[in-house]
């Protein structure tokens, strides 16, 4: 009992040292978002939570230097050299968009820096090796929301569906993510076409798939511009019934769309309807935490799906930063970043905003089908659907 006794009064003041040592540490975090370009509507609430996430970790500080890349691959590169060369970051957030998220990627592993991305498509880090060894993910990959989309969809009795996506990594990634999905399931895609993101006027592809007369139409979107061929298809008269992906899960989006935005239905994480859900729902808790901090800065009604990604990019940070530390290498080391790298693999039963992160050296992404809930447009506001997904 004597030696027990002793051992633990040699340990706590080890313990003691080693949160004094800590805290005198500063983790910074670089991020580059599309605040400003075509993926402005997802950048800025990207933003906009940089400055909400919580600053410390066991004492530690964790800074956030913001900077903004206009939806570009080539800016959003520049950017995170300059986090690196200037401020020494030891992880990297970002992008808003694919293709940049991409290109951060083959920077990350140049430089050893853990990187984590905030969109959908899972091309950033499947398969967890190579470059993307050092890539991570918060936003639900893309298939993930194809399935529920699916599972609405039968249970709507849809048979043929049109598909209208971007003309890029988003829109041909959800063709192809969707086109796995509905194989088997009795609904196959009779129209497909594709738009720019800056285009004015998508009629000729609406006009295209109008022609093929499909049951329903999914619009492969994200952002405002997805309210370009959702105002397109109501204008011509359209019926069906119109489905987006959750790239669309934005209130600029139902601001720009207006009443043409009515009734559609798409898959969304569950911060976006977190005061509709149910008690004893295993994201409600995180959910509201976020949304008060969030509007209480930015406004009431102002929380959304992207900002959420944001924050569980800093529930990554945070849940693995005690693993890394304990490593004793110091932030600003390339031993540190990885030993982030790490962490963040290891980071396990992390609750987020959008699900709960369980990471693992084949996974980056760490989602279930907790990352989901579908939801429907009326009176402008997203209104939860439960029943869709049963």
């Amino acid at each position: 009992m004597k030696k027990f006794a002793l051992r633990t009064l040699n340990i706590l003041p080890m313990m003691a040292l080693m949160s004094a040592v800590w805290a005198q540490q500063t983790v910074t975090v670089g991020v580059s978002v599309s605040a400003t370009g075509p993926a402005a509507s997802l950048g800025i609430p990207e933003k906009n939570t940089a400055e909400v996430i919580p600053s410390k970790v066991d004492g530690v500080e964790v800074k956030y230097i913001v900077l903004d890349d206009a939806t570009d691959t080539g800016n959003a590169v520049r950017n995170m050299r300059k986090l690196i060369s200037e401020n020494n970051i030891d992880v990297m957030v970002g992008s808003s968009v694919t293709a940049a998220s991409l290109g951060l990627v083959d920077v990350a592993a140049e430089t050893k820096t853990p990187l984590i991305s905030l969109n959908g498509n899972a091309v950033v880090v499947t398969p967890a090796e190579g470059a993307k060894h050092w890539a991570f993910k918060t936003a639900q990959n893309d298939s993930l929301m194809a399935q529920a989309l699916k599972t609405a969809m039968l249970k709507a009795g849809i048979k043929k569906l049109g598909v209208i996506g971007f003309a890029d990594a988003y829109g041909q990634g959800w063709l192809k993510e969707m086109k796995a999905a509905l194989e088997g399931s009795g609904i196959s895609i009779v129209a497909s076409e594709s738009f720019a993101r800056t285009d004015t006027s998508v009629t000729g592809q609406v006009m295209k798939v109008i022609a093929a007369k499909p049951d329903a139409v999914l619009l492969a979107t994200a952002g405002t511009p997805g309210a370009l061929p959702q105002r397109e298809l109501k204008q011509r008269g359209f019926k069906g019934q119109v489905y987006h992906t959750h790239g669309s899960a934005n209130n600029d989006f139902l601001r720009v769309c207006s009443k043409a935005c009515e009734g559609i239905i798409l898959p969304v994480g569950a911060v976006v309807v977190a005061r509709q859900l149910e008690d004893g729902h295993p994201l409600k808790e995180e959910g509201m935490t976020y949304t008060k901090l969030y509007e209480a800065k930015f406004g009431e009604n102002s929380v959304n799906a992207f900002g959420g990604h944001m924050w569980d990019a800093g529930v990554l940070i945070n849940a693995a930063l005690p693993a890394a530390l304990k490593t004793g290498a110091k932030p600003g080391t390339e031993a540190f970043r990885s030993a982030m790298r790490d962490a963040l693999e290891n980071v396990k039963d992390a609750v987020g905003v959008h699900g709960v992160f369980t990471m693992s050296p084949t996974d980056h992404a760490g989602l279930d089908d907790r990352a989901r809930v579908m939801v429907k447009v009326q009176d402008g506001k997203w209104v939860y659907q439960p029943d869709l997904l049963k």
